[in-house]
């Protein structure tokens, strides 16, 4: 998996808008097939890597709110503190399905699942991470590279990170060299009279350009990245065994864009080259959600997926026969603001159920207002000079319902909602949005402190039980009481930093004067780590996590 960050499809090649050369992407495009109608779940990221890593709505198990791990200061002010969500116990993130399945399997960097990741999840996940670390070439694996370039902070901050994708694997045994940030601004790649058309919901002038450059010169770098990719996979010989899949985490960077349920959120690239070069050139338009990913991943390796999953796999051996005729989002808290939106689109037709009308469209995020497109669009309002399509967006109150035809309004800046003759449409998507909420048992309308609660009672992450270990004739037998417990287990002269925890199947064999480390661990809890030594059983450690360390 190939992951861009905040990147609408309209602004690509493939997607009919050459102003940035991607000639990876376009390669893709051509050897793949180009999905036209794929949508996030969310308008932001958290959220949505964390149905990406569980098959699960975020706002079906707590996740909904941006983000959880890791509070803004006026978010904490109103006793909102840092916290894992925690999944149903049956859940595991799909990575740990494909290890169990004989995968190797690794993240290069980004985690940010609104629950610290499973133990047992990756082999490795580290900027180091990488399928040419597999101790057995013949292993199959499954990898994320995630691009970084093209995020909404890249809008303002215009520095080279390294790992941005110019560079897969960086040096191990050189960090100091290899983790550095270059000090030097990347310069835009694209002509600085370059002709842009600029979203009329931003700045029609010179500063909305310039961020429209800036976003494309982004993509061309993020494209870069993508070709290191395809060369390692052709260096080693195997980019004609292996199915790469290119997307982005949800829509654009720019206001109006990142976190809003406007196609310009929602709406995200996807493009699936395929090893025997079938289907090759093709454009999908069957919807598609990122809850449909996980399950889609398992039948494409030949795994059942999982009854809990919410998704539906969209290709592979468990491809449904009948596509879905609906995507949903949410939007919820951003940071220290509370809203709660939900959305239901078919092919046509977007729907928006506002939750608290009387608040106002414009949610003023501190983080978004670094960016100078945004200070000018708050500056233009300021000044009394936006136009209807920029003004709508600052609004003081909502109305309680709206629908957009995406087709001949693509900007969505026309609210259908009250036109007599789109009733049945408005009809059919409200009642679908309110089977949605209720089938999923909708966590949006709990108070997030409520919440938090049923999570960390009394404020405390709650902790996986110490393992039960029975020693008879060599063999280590391990049990854990916790429900949706999974169990790993290292020896201490087996470990090497990119070979992850094996998981427990079965007794493990004992190894004379060698340390036996045992992890037990539930998603959203926090894990323990129990040693054996010589037949003998010590005590159970629970290591610090982050939060852990920012409390003390």
């Amino acid at each position: 998996w190939l992951v861009a960050e905040d990147l609408s499809p309209f602004y690509l090649s493939a997607y009919g808008d050459s102003r940035a050369p991607t000639p990876n992407l376009d390669r893709l495009a051509k050897e793949g097939v180009v999905y036209t109608h794929n949508f996030s779940v969310s308008g932001v990221c958290s959220p949505s890597r964390a149905t990406l890593a569980t098959g699960l709505y975020p706002n079906s198990f707590g996740a909904q709110n941006m983000r959880t791990l890791n509070q803004a200061a006026a978010a904490k002010e109103i006793g909102i503190i840092d916290y894992q969500a925690v999944p149903p116990p049956e859940v595991k993130m799909v990575s740990e399905i494909m290890r169990e399945n004989g995968y190797y399997t690794t993240n290069n960097p980004k985690e940010d699942y609104q629950f610290f990741k499973s133990e047992l999840a990756w082999d490795e996940s580290s900027v180091y991470a990488h399928w040419r670390n597999r101790p057995n070439k013949e292993t199959p694996f499954f990898s994320i590279f995630n691009f970084s370039v093209c995020h909404e902070s890249r809008m303002w901050n215009f520095k080279k990170h390294t790992f941005d994708g110019d560079e897969f694997p960086p040096d191990r045994n050189n960090k100091k060299e290899t983790l550095k940030n270059e000090n030097s601004d990347v310069p835009l790649l694209v002509p600085k009279d370059l002709e842009v058309e600029v979203p009329p919901y931003l700045p029609q002038n010179e500063i909305g350009e310039n961020a429209m450059r800036r976003m494309y010169t982004n993509i061309i770098r993020m494209d870069k990245g993508v070709g290191t990719i395809l060369n390692q996979l052709e260096e080693d010989g195997i980019l004609d065994q292996t199915i790469v899949v290119w997307y982005s985490d949800h829509g654009g960077p720019l206001p109006r864009q990142k976190r809003l349920l406007y196609d310009s959120g929602l709406h995200v690239p996807l493009i699936i080259r395929y090893p025997d070069g079938s289907r090759a050139g093709e454009r999908d338009d069957r919807l598609i959600s990122f809850v449909d990913f996980p399950p889609t991943l398992l039948s494409m390796a030949g795994i059942p997926p999982p009854s809990y999953m919410q998704g539906q796999a969209f290709e592979g051996a468990f491809r449904v026969k009948t596509p879905r005729n609906y995507i949903h989002g949410h939007a919820d808290r951003f940071d220290e603001r509370v809203d709660m939106i939900r959305a239901v689109r078919n092919k046509r037709f977007k729907y928006l159920k506002n939750f608290y009308p009387d608040r106002p469209y414009y949610l003023p995020v501190a983080y978004r207002e670094k960016m100078e497109v945004m200070q000018e669009l708050l500056r233009m309002r300021d000044a009394g000079t936006l136009d209807e399509y920029q003004a709508q967006w600052f609004r003081t109150s909502k109305v309680k319902e709206e629908l957009f035809d995406t087709e001949n309004d693509p900007h969505e800046l026309n609210n259908i909602a009250g036109d007599p003759s789109y009733a049945d449409v408005l009809a059919s998507l409200r009642a679908e949005c309110e089977r949605w909420m209720k089938a999923i048992d909708d966590k949006g309308f709990m108070d997030e402190v409520d919440l938090i609660e049923t999570f960390y009672p009394n404020g405390k992450a709650q902790l996986t039980d110490a393992p039960i270990i029975e020693i008879e004739n060599s063999k280590i037998t391990v049990n854990c009481d916790t429900p949706g417990v999974r169990i790993g287990f290292s020896y201490t002269s087996e470990k090497e930093p990119y070979i992850g925890w094996k998981i427990y199947s079965r007794p493990i064999e004992e190894k004379p004067n060698d340390t036996l480390e045992i992890i037990t661990h539930r998603l959203g809890f926090k894990y323990g780590i129990t040693t054996v030594v010589n037949g003998v059983k010590e005590k159970t450690v629970y290591p610090p996590n982050r939060h852990d360390k920012k409390r003390n």
